[in-house]
């Protein structure tokens, strides 16, 4: 797809849906309000809406909430499932505004898990602002940036409780690695926008989890696209972009939730939601969120085993001043499934087989025993305090500290030519890392010569501290499949046998230590109602103070490098509140060590996005989404220096460009869509021969698609009924892709032969059943009932969880 006809495609996009945001709007008039709980809080994520109508809305953060609809006079009900409807007379007038009185609904004993309005349409997975994003409350459409929200509401109707399977709802992210369990690793390894990136952060801040997260304390995660350096620097985000996790709080009555889970492959899970109020003023709240998970694996010996605790506590110090304090604790235990690796240098036509579909291997077979497993811990404690110094200006300050541990086996394999595998192990001897930020952030809002600022300026420290350390060692080269082959003796005695005899163990020690100081200035200018400008500067200096010889103590190869990311963006509401016209200018940028040839140290590698694109929230909000078309190019990458020996030179580029469209949809009363779209065109230049102008290993499927089509049943006799479907689709992804080279004359040439290994294209589709009445929920999963094999892989070949059934039951109160 060339770029021409990407920006028709967005063209065409932005005039269709100007006009139907033009059309939808003759005739109308606004309803405009606020429902606040009995305490007089605000009630975020409760639906409005007209009695008998399709008109309906969902209200956000503050309480509010507008509707549009045709000139007439109605009756406006909001009820919660088992509470008593609250209903009010309202009159619309044909291009009018009307103040509905404030609603204040009774939600005692109730965490706000959901309002039901008979009769009307909800966009019910809509988020329409963040404070993460921007570092700042700002709305979707007056946002430079696109981003996807996957929210609370929506894990739940999937039936889903990791990261990992929350994030295939975002368009043009895809998984390639899970999770390692290893210290210091953040996580499942996923690709966005070509770049791997990991999930680190937790509510705009440092939060590392090694193993598979648990989302059982999340109430929404953000996948914010393209290099953001500038808000976030680079230590903990990639130039794809990053992975935030958002983490339910405190609120001020009693109520929770208790679910369990049971399903395919041994599956046991349990947890709990508890929130009450310390005080009778309610200014001190606890809430404790707690879960255990046992769950097998569609292989012989995998696992993940673990227990996950997250305590949080807010302190209302007075109308200025209050804190907030949590923790996630997640201790486990797993033996990974099987990856298979390429040894280096590997012809791939020497393996007889050019596809993961083509594989001899048994899909469902380890190839190791169960006990070559390994224990990991992951805590991080997190503290904000937030001042309000005037009614323009906010001071808050973060702390957070992280902490990560792992000790065991980690098999892993290489596929070797006549149907034979090279088992190894790469082990974790009681490693750590440690990760602590202080961040300060002032926040402004206010007016200049009449125009609106909302600046955001902050200064942030954050230290790693690693001891890590690594063995690794062979254990066998073993037929793929063989009926008399003793598979378990790759097990843990045989593999401690090998590290006490073994000559040729490898010992890799990873024990340095680096800080980061970082300030940053932004600001979102209102030039009109419509107009909105934004800037940004992060300066950025980087100490690595080296790593250290586990032999002698001695330290060496530390050195600092400074760095600037720039930031730039334009809105313009072409439909006020309801089509943005938007575009941005986003760097980032990875700290480089070591010096080429002319003893020049290197410098920072930088990349710079350029994307626009159209946003919206039409029809009265049944129809949200995002449409855009990025460039991102990388410049400054360290490559080998061909022309002379055993030195490198930093002139290297990538570039990385693609087309993503995202849609949330209440098309029909009781009908709910999610849907995405991503294309992405990645190719190294200026590189080696071997893979000059060619897709890197690490760039994923070029085409990715997620749909979630969900309907609940209208028909009174079956409130709370409801059935969903829906998938993800991956086209081949080339986990090898290179020319053959050979050595002539003493020279590099090409010999015409490529070396290409493809995972095939896939389909993986998913459904579900539930049955909620509020006080209980029934939920039935079956997640790829087609039983499609099917792999991902970073490089490599990781075969995929095949048919899993999945049921559920949780009891609110």
């Amino acid at each position: 797809m060339n770029q021409s006809k990407l920006y028709s495609l967005i063209f065409l996009m932005l005039f269709t849906l100007a006009t139907v945001a033009v059309q939808a709007q003759t005739g109308k008039g606004t309803l405009k309000g606020k429902i606040i709980t009995t305490e007089g809080k605000p009630a975020d994520n409760v639906s409005v809406g007209l009695k008998n109508t399709p008109y309906g809305a969902v209200t956000g953060e503050d309480g509010t909430y507008v509707i549009k609809a045709p000139a007439g006079t109605y009756t406006l009900v909001a009820s919660h499932i088992g509470r008593q409807p609250v209903e009010t007379n309202v009159t619309v007038a044909a291009g009018g505004t009307a103040n509905v009185n404030t609603i204040t609904i009774n939600l005692k004993n109730s965490s706000l898990q959901e309002v039901n309005v008979s009769g009307t349409k909800v966009n019910r997975f809509k988020r329409k602002q963040s404070e993460n994003v921007a570092k700042m409350p700002l709305a979707n459409l007056e946002n430079a940036q696109s981003y996807t929200t996957i929210s609370r509401e929506l894990l739940t109707e999937e039936n889903l409780f990791t990261v990992d399977d929350a994030l295939k709802n975002a368009p043009g992210i895809q998984k390639m690695w899970d999770a390692t369990g290893r210290g210091g690793d953040g996580g499942g390894y996923f690709v966005l926008r070509g770049f791997a990136t990991q999930t680190a952060l937790r509510n705009g801040v440092s939060g590392l989890v090694t193993n598979t997260i648990d989302a059982f304390n999340l109430e929404r995660i953000e996948v914010i696209k393209g290099p953001s350096a500038t808000l976030f620097g680079s230590t903990k985000v990639t130039y794809g972009g990053l992975i935030n996790r958002v983490t339910k709080k405190p609120y001020e009555n009693f109520g929770g939730e208790v679910s369990y889970f049971g399903g395919s492959y041994g599956l046991n899970r349990a947890t709990i939601d508890v929130n009450t109020p310390l005080t009778k003023d309610k200014t001190v709240l606890f809430r404790l969120n707690s879960a255990y998970n046992n769950q097998g694996s569609f292989q012989d010996a995998g696992f993940n085993k673990g227990w996950s605790f997250a305590p949080s506590l807010s302190i209302k110090a007075s109308n200025r001043l209050s804190f907030l304090f949590d923790a996630e604790l997640f201790y486990s235990r797993n033996a990974l499934n099987t990856i298979y690796f390429f040894p280096y240098g590997t012809n791939i036509s020497q393996l007889g087989y050019t596809s993961a579909d083509q594989l001899p291997i048994d899909y469902t077979k380890s190839y190791f025993s169960k006990d070559l497993n390994q224990r990991s811990v992951s805590t991080n404690y997190f503290g904000q305090m937030t001042y309000k110094i005037s009614d323009h200006f906010i001071s808050q300050t973060n702390y957070t500290y992280g902490r990560s541990f792992s000790n065991g086996f980690g098999p892993y394999f290489y596929l070797l030519p006549g149907n034979q595998i090279y088992r190894q192990d790469q082990s974790t001897q009681n490693s750590k890392q440690a990760i602590t930020e202080v961040q300060q952030n002032f926040n402004g809002d206010f007016k200049i010569a009449g125009l609106r600022n909302r600046v955001v300026l902050g200064l942030d420290f954050t230290r790693i501290n690693s001891d890590q350390h690594f063995l690794s060692d062979a254990f066998d080269i073993a037929p793929i499949n063989s009926s008399t082959y003793d598979y378990g003796s790759f097990n843990a005695a045989g593999m401690t046998a090998v590290y006490d005899t073994s000559k040729n163990t490898f010992h890799y020690p990873v024990v340095s230590k680096s800080n980061t100081y970082s300030a940053y200035l932004s600001d979102v200018l209102n030039i009109t109602d419509r107009l909105i400008a934004s800037a940004a500067i992060r300066i950025d200096r980087f100490d690595y103070q080296g790593l250290e010889d586990a032999s002698t103590g001695i330290t060496s190869g530390g050195y600092k490098q400074t760095a600037f990311a720039p930031k730039f963006g334009l809105v313009y509401q072409l439909v006020k509140d309801k089509v943005s016209l938007f575009a941005n200018y986003q760097n980032g940028f990875t700290n480089v060590t070591g010096q080429g040839y002319d003893l020049k140290p290197f410098k920072p590698e930088q990349a710079n996005q350029i994307e626009g694109g159209v946003k919206f929230d039409v029809i009265d909000g049944l129809l949200s989404g995002t449409v855009s078309y990025y460039n991102i190019k990388v410049k400054d990458i360290v490559r080998p220096d061909t022309e002379h020996a055993n030195f490198s030179k930093q002139d290297g580029t990538q570039v990385s460009r693609g087309l993503e469209a995202e849609v949330i949809a209440n098309p029909l009363q009781g009908v709910n869509v999610v849907a995405g779209l991503a294309y992405n065109d990645s190719k190294l230049q200026n590189s080696t021969i071997d893979v000059e102008g060619l897709r890197p290993i690490t760039a994923g499927s070029p085409f990715t698609a997620n749909l979630w089509v969900s309907y609940r049943f209208q028909n009174p006799a079956l409130k709370g009924l409801g059935v969903g479907v829906g998938g993800n689709y991956a086209n081949a992804n080339k986990v090898v892709n290179n020319r053959v080279t050979a050595i002539v004359n003493g020279k590099t040439v090409l010999t015409g032969e490529t070396n290409v290994f493809t995972l095939p294209s896939y389909t993986v589709l998913n459904s579900t059943a539930f049955y909620d009445k509020g006080d209980y929920r029934i939920g039935l999963s079956v997640n790829n009932f087609t039983n499609q094999k099917w792999y991902t892989g970073y490089g490599t070949v990781n075969p995929q969880m095949l048919r899993q059934i999945i049921a559920s039951f949780a009891f609110r109160f």
